[in-house]
């Protein structure tokens, strides 16, 4: 939810490691049985059963911080696959002329010049601006108080089932507050709605996630960085420039956490978006 500066030092990540299967975990080979006299023995009865993996680590995390918690089922349907033709370079192009919507302008951090516009099409609001990582949210291994200084344990938005986003899993945007500069939810902007980003050749569809300072723009998920090809560090990663948002007007994934879903009508409304006058 805060804005992360590039100038920060870096913050190491917590790093969890799982105890390795012991051997017996691993399927024996078949035996030939055309020469032996007794029948085969399963793998079962030689080595007994695959002993059991041990809970994550939580060592070297705040005693408030606890473990990870689990993806729901449908946190890890997997990454998305791009549908259709749409392409970065199209989509670059149809936001290349501004309409602007926005009262004033945006930072990008805290001390740059004010120089964003928040631009408007029929279907779509869109800006181009730097990519800051959020990592908010649930904490993980690799979000979480150790790893991001900022971070925070909530997200302006939930899963279906109530719990916070996860932002190692799900590629999210971060909007600016409401404020007299912009108010997200008048251009049919909302929790859930569905973004493009866009980034080099890259296109990433994500969910509207979280909410930051009402004067900055520029923010996106550990997994949207990671998709894109960008430093998905909290600390130390993201890019200064050259990521364009689009965000579809009257959008919504259900679930909210659903990548699969986040792909097939972000793709869907790129599409109309590149037809549209």
């Amino acid at each position: 939810m805060h804005h992360r500066s590039h100038l920060y030092a870096a913050v190491g990540a917590v790093l969890f490691t799982a105890s390795a299967l012991p051997a017996s975990a691993h399927p024996a080979r078949a035996l030939d049985t055309t020469h032996l006299p007794p029948p085969p023995v399963s793998p079962t009865e030689a080595h007994g059963p695959p002993a059991a993996e041990g809970p994550p680590t939580t060592e070297g995390l705040p005693a408030d911080e606890g473990p990870p918690e689990s993806d729901g089922p449908t946190a890890t349907d997997g990454p998305p696959r791009l549908e259709g033709s749409v392409t970065a370079a199209a989509l670059r192009a149809k936001a290349g002329h501004c309409s602007r919507v926005s009262k004033g302008l945006y930072r990008t951090d805290r001390g740059r010049p004010a120089d964003v516009p928040v631009c408007g099409g029929k279907g779509a609001v869109f800006w181009k601006a730097d990519l800051d990582v959020d990592c908010d949210g649930r904490a993980t291994a690799r979000c979480n108080r150790r790893s991001d200084p900022w971070f925070q344990e909530d997200t302006a938005f939930r899963q279906s089932d109530g719990r916070r986003l996860n932002a190692e899993e799900l590629p999210y945007v971060v909007v600016p507050a409401p404020s007299g500069t912009w108010n997200h939810t008048a251009s049919g902007i909302r929790g859930g709605g569905v973004a493009a980003v866009v980034h080099e050749d890259r296109v990433e569809y994500a969910v509207v996630g979280d909410t930051g300072p009402a004067g900055l723009v520029g923010e996106a998920s550990y997994a949207a960085a990671r998709s894109l090809g960008i430093d998905p560090d909290p600390a130390r990663g993201g890019v200064p420039s050259g990521v364009t948002y689009i965000l579809f007007k009257d959008s919504e994934v259900t679930p909210i956490e659903s990548r699969s879903s986040a792909v097939r009508l972000g793709s869907e409304l790129a599409r109309k978006f590149l037809q549209e006058d």
